[in-house]
């Protein structure tokens, strides 16, 4: 057995147990776990006495170069997936937004011919679902058959589908071993109260929340639920942020429906009030950050389970661009980063005894590769798996500034936020991509991986 690395002296994570064990890597596999490993003449030892063995994260939600409100997100796939390999991010889901008249394989096609050139850790895609007349819907098969098998709806925005086009794509999705998620929000309780603040002259970003409050994430999420449940079909509920959404979620799962929830680090930490400071206006997204009662919520499906993942929605947008609402809550660009920040933030919410070092591990890595078919590939320490590895100093101390962060953004909504414990190293396929602070990965060298059809029946993901 030749060893290129040996993690030696560590304790190893999984997303259900925690053991001293040694893992040895070869051809960027993981080839063996176990106790006093020996390496070989020309292995490099990799001394983690001390330190936690953890997979690397896989983030499920990004926007990288993507247009949205008369610009493009500040990260491309080169710095965006840099960033997430600073943070201990080895895998990006993005979403590709389908063009009018386009086929879904097309739409994969025309965004990976960016990403392979460009992305420095390993990257999949959802497809966001714009246009099923005619025949293409039913390119959705192929879609999967390359490796593609999850597609997103979105209830709002100009691009937004009717719930008879959601209904149609839930109902073809379930056939075909793909999963449908839903950005959901109620459009015309947005339009009707964004217009009504805007003629009483409230304009500023606390107004973006008044205008998208509780209820209209709410109500929109008991209603996709139906839709699924209606037609049998799985449902993932991208960035869960309010409570009533939250308390469906949970009863549709006690009910036995595989209906799956995920929220991101912004939502567990902050509130709303952050829309009263004077910076505000950075703190824009959809949904926006709620209130206290829904912070509160969404730790509880946490510690129940009915929060399956925890991702960024990372859709970064510049000061400049945030400032163009600085009178009018419309015209700020809807986003924050997040990429670099997801695995440290959760893993410090552990470390402070939140949640378990298990518990983070199953919302950053192992569930994602199950709910999304990457788990005969990634999301986990065990033989055969990418030796995509994180090795973790929990007696680390960091302050978050965007100084020491590694994207192409010019301010961040985590600035001055303290973290108790940091990565030390991040691994990708076996590659040295970070070490203590410096980004050492190279571009072009993340592969596009092909998921496996998802075939979701029941909400209990221990034996997938």
């Amino acid at each position: 057995m030749t060893i290129d690395i040996l993690f030696k002296g560590g304790k190893v994570v999984t997303d259900s147990s925690a053991f001293k064990a040694d893992v040895a890597v070869s051809g960027g596999k993981i080839i063996a776990i176990g106790a006093a490993l020996k390496p070989g003449a020309d292995t490099e030892v990799v001394d983690c006495k001390g330190k936690l063995v953890l997979p690397g994260a896989i983030d499920a939600h990004t926007h990288l170069a993507m247009p949205f409100g008369g610009t493009i997100s500040a990260d491309d796939y080169e710095t965006g997936t840099r960033a997430a390999a600073c943070g201990g991010t080895t895998t990006v889901f993005d979403f590709i937004l389908q063009d009018f008249d386009e086929t879904f394989p097309d739409a994969i096609r025309r965004r990976n011919a960016i990403a392979e050139t460009q992305a420095v850790v390993d990257y999949s895609f959802h497809i966001g679902v714009k246009d099923i007349h005619g025949d293409l819907l039913s390119t959705m098969e192929d879609a999967v058959k390359m490796g593609v098998p999850s597609f997103k709806v979105f209830m709002v925005y100009d691009f937004g589908v009717t719930d008879g086009v959601f209904y149609q794509t839930l109902e073809h999705a379930k056939g075909i071993g793909a999963l449908v998620g839903v950005h959901a929000e109620n459009n015309d309780l947005v339009n009707f109260l964004t217009n009504k603040y805007i003629s009483e002259k409230k304009t500023s970003a606390w107004y973006h929340y008044l205008s998208r409050p509780e209820f209209v994430e709410g109500e929109a999420d008991v209603r996709a639920i139906q839709w699924a449940k209606a037609a049998g079909a799985p449902l993932y509920i991208v960035h869960l942020a309010n409570k009533q959404g939250m308390d469906a979620v949970t009863r549709a799962r006690d009910e036995g429906y595989p209906i799956f929830a995920e929220t991101c680090p912004h939502y567990l930490h902050f509130t709303s009030d952050v829309y009263k400071r004077p910076d505000g206006r950075n703190f824009v997204c959809s949904p926006p950050i709620k209130g206290k009662e829904s912070q509160k919520a969404l730790w509880d499906g946490i510690a129940r389970g009915d929060i399956a993942a925890v991702a960024t929605d990372h859709c970064p947008f510049k000061k400049s661009e945030k400032n163009w609402g600085k009178n009018d809550f419309r015209k700020i660009p809807n986003g924050c980063a997040g990429i670099e920040n997801l695995y440290p933030y959760i893993l410090s919410e552990a470390n402070k005894g939140r949640i378990s070092f298990n518990k983070a591990v199953e919302l950053c890595a192992t569930n994602v590769a199950k709910i999304f078919g990457l788990a005969h590939k990634k999301g986990a320490i065990a033989v055969g798996l990418d030796a995509d590895i994180v090795v973790y100093d929990p007696k680390a101390r960091f302050t978050i500034t965007n100084k020491g962060m590694h994207g192409a953004t010019d301010h961040t909504i985590w600035e001055g936020a303290a973290l108790k414990g940091y990565p030390e190293r991040t691994y990708s396929r076996g590659r040295l991509v970070f070490k203590e602070g410096k980004f050492l990965g190279a571009k072009g060298t993340g592969e596009f991986v092909a998921c496996k059809p998802i075939r979701l029946t029941s909400p209990d993901l221990r034996n997938l």
